[in-house]
């Protein structure tokens, strides 16, 4: 589950009894979502520097003016993951992480659920091999950790009794081609490692999601920009949350949905697909969230997504013009829904000489800045969505996801692609495992922000 009123909320009294077992979570029912949206909350974006306070109302903090224009980005450090409401996780390192280092990780992914009355939390993202310094032009699989506390100890699942040659703790990897069956597909031939002559090695999988639902452990990952076809897949376990996974029937011959535009332009011709899926569940009802303002629900099977002529879209609030978005994420909370996007905010210098930070399309002068969290909220999935706001500076391609006491995160990972994070002077603190705590702003106020230092009851 993502709605954290049924996700993970355990019973202290259960937990501190220390009912224990073996890793078998259950996913609870909250209801479909509604099928046409009532009044949405508004939940705009924030304002630009040095804005004026709302007041406080009640025990929740408040809202933060809108800026203006619609587009404008927030760049306070008081939505920046801090010292005060944040942290890296400690996850167990493998031998390929230095000693002196954090685990090298993109797109941070956490969630918790519920194991036999105890909290299982459980983490994974795109990592990259010895020797680059990025996941490309390949990588080699999906690792998983998990520990009993957000805290840790954070342990890598152990896969010796899947693949005991294997390194511990990756579920999945194109290195798993060998364990092919006939009518068991654990690597499908677009997903394979391929060379050639510009990039040698090639094929990469990015941005992972572990998801229980119904009793069985998915996971929704992206080939990357190098691999043969470029989208998003789904694996689903035939054991636990280690293993063994094999690829579901619908991703065989290629990634969800149709190709579309976009991506470098060294992707060959129609290789291009819906990247970064997501998977949003509610009661028995699974849907894949898509970066293209798309989405789809899934058969019941859970082997593919129900045929369509076209991809419904979600009712968003777009920009003018609308940037490249990414990592769509849907999280459900006090009854509500949160809309996730990461967009790069880019530094241009306004008319009057000062900077502007906006969420603006590339342009001469435009220069990228942060990775940043935008957030919308609406009363149904499908939306309508308010207009978006800054949930967290640097914190983009992340998600949300409650612990076992009903506090709120969201993952973070400072992007070291470009920007901010990319300087020499703070390279090595870039792709990290971090989450950040955030505040609600009340069912009137309706918005989810990083925990800010200020603007607080």
């Amino acid at each position: 589950m993502n709605d954290p009123q049924h996700g993970c909320r355990v019973d202290r009294r259960a937990f501190l009894a220390g009912v224990g077992g073996a890793v078998a979570s259950a996913a609870l029912a909250a209801g479909g979502p509604a099928a046409a949206a009532s009044r949405t909350t508004s939940a705009t974006a924030l304002a630009s520097a040095s804005p004026t306070e709302a007041p406080p109302r009640g025990r929740y903090p408040s809202n933060w003016p809108d800026p203006q224009p619609y587009g404008v980005a927030d760049t306070r450090v008081d939505l920046w993951p801090r010292d005060d409401n944040s942290f890296i996780l400690p996850l167990e390192r493998r031998p390929r992480d230095a000693e002196d280092e954090h685990v090298w990780m993109r797109d941070t992914y956490v969630n918790c659920f519920v194991v036999n009355g105890r909290p299982l939390y459980v983490a994974t993202g795109t990592t990259k091999v010895p020797g680059l310094d990025r996941a490309a032009p390949w990588n080699d699989g999906i690792f998983v950790w998990t520990a009993p506390s957000l805290r840790g100890p954070w342990r890598l699942v152990d896969t010796s009794a899947v693949r005991p040659s294997a390194e511990r703790g990756k579920v999945w990897s194109p290195e798993f081609v060998d364990e092919n069956r006939p009518g068991r597909t654990v690597v499908a031939p677009w997903q394979e490692y391929w060379h050639d002559a510009r990039f040698g090695k090639r094929g990469q999988v990015w941005a992972p999601e572990v998801h229980y639902f119904r009793d069985t452990w998915y996971i929704v990952a992206c080939m990357g920009d190098h691999s043969r076809k470029v989208g998003s897949f789904m694996l689903v376990s035939e054991g636990g949350i280690e293993g063994p996974y094999r690829l579901v029937q619908g991703n065989v011959e290629k990634p969800f949905g149709d190709p579309v535009a976009g991506g470098p332009a060294f992707i060959e011709p129609g290789a291009y697909h819906h990247i970064d899926g997501s998977l949003y569940t509610e009661g028995d009802d699974a849907w894949l969230v898509l970066h293209n303002d798309e989405y789809a629900r899934f058969r019941d099977d859970m082997e593919d997504i129900v045929p369509t002529t076209s991809l419904p879209r979600f009712a968003q609030t777009p920009y003018a013009p609308e940037p490249y978005l990414e990592g769509a994420y849907v999280f459900r909370h006090e009854g509500r829904y949160y809309l996730l996007h990461a967009a790069w905010n880019r530094s241009s210098i306004a008319a009057d000489g000062s900077v502007r930070y906006a969420y603006d399309t590339p342009a001469p002068g435009r220069a990228q800045y942060q990775y940043d969290a935008i957030v919308a909220v609406a009363d149904a999935f499908e939306g309508p969505y308010s207009p978006r706001w800054t949930a967290g500076v640097g914190a983009g391609h992340n998600n949300l996801f409650a612990d076992h006491d009903g506090t709120v995160w969201a993952t973070f990972f400072r992007n070291p692609a470009a920007g901010y994070w990319s300087d020499p002077t703070r390279v090595a603190q870039a792709a990290v495992p971090g989450v950040v705590r955030m505040e609600w702003t009340g069912p009137e106020g309706g918005r989810l922000y990083a925990e800010r230092r200020r603007g607080r009851d």
